[in-house]
């Protein structure tokens, strides 16, 4: 019997394997912190704080489009998500309606927010003759 060697002695080494491991690893964990920062960034989620008063009788808002003006309980105003001041509230609102004056508001307000700031928002929805308008509740037993 006659057996025929090769020249080349081949080492296999697992380090290669090892590396490749800690690679993917790496790429996973990165992948999931990046989803998960993209997921919940402040630019995504909604930066209003609101707690809604309770009514007894709700009614689901129909309509296909509506601009929503909050006011958090220290009585800043914000018009979808973005904040505006007291000063530029009436330019700001106005903007938003310009192309559509068929608009609803929907006025989502804290239930612990001052009267004043109701006031001054209801305000300047009257100024420019905004007539659908809806004020957020929770259903419930209101106190």
């Amino acid at each position: 019997m006659i057996s025929i060697k090769g020249t080349k002695n081949y080492l296999v080494a697992l380090e290669s394997v090892a590396m490749t491991d800690i690679v993917l690893n790496m790429f996973i964990f990165f992948f999931i912190s990046f989803s998960l920062l993209y997921t919940f960034s402040e630019t995504r989620m909604s930066r209003i704080e609101v707690k809604l008063p309770k009514a007894s009788s709700v009614i689901a808002l129909e309509g296909s489009e509506k601009v929503i003006l909050a006011i958090n309980k220290k009585g800043e105003y914000f018009i979808n998500d973005e904040k505006v001041s007291r000063g530029n509230l009436k330019n700001a609102l106005k903007s938003r309606i310009k192309d559509n004056p068929e608009i609803a508001v929907m006025l989502k307000v804290d239930s612990s927010s001052r009267f004043n700031s109701v006031v001054t928002a209801l305000d300047v929805i009257n100024e420019l003759n905004i007539r659908k308008i809806s004020v957020a509740a929770v259903k419930g037993v209101s106190k």
